[in-house]
């Protein structure tokens, strides 16, 4: 239970980490003019984000394995 529990806040953070993240870097990094924080949002929201909660999620589950033994 206590894995799941570290699961579930590892998801939260690893997500909420990449959504702003992502927003940050396609803020400085985009050369879209028209709309620029649409495109920051949706690939903040919608990719990074996503990603960096997998991330997080396999981090946990190496770093929970490794020190079970």
């Amino acid at each position: 239970m206590k894995t799941f529990g570290l699961v579930v806040l590892a998801t939260i953070g690893g997500y909420v980490i990449g959504l702003f993240g992502g927003m940050f870097f396609i803020e400085i990094f985009s050369t879209n003019r028209l709309d620029k924080s649409l495109e920051a949002a949706m690939t903040g929201a919608f990719v990074i984000g996503p990603l960096m909660a997998v991330a997080a999620v396999i981090v946990v589950l190496i770093f929970r394995s490794r020190h079970a033994r």
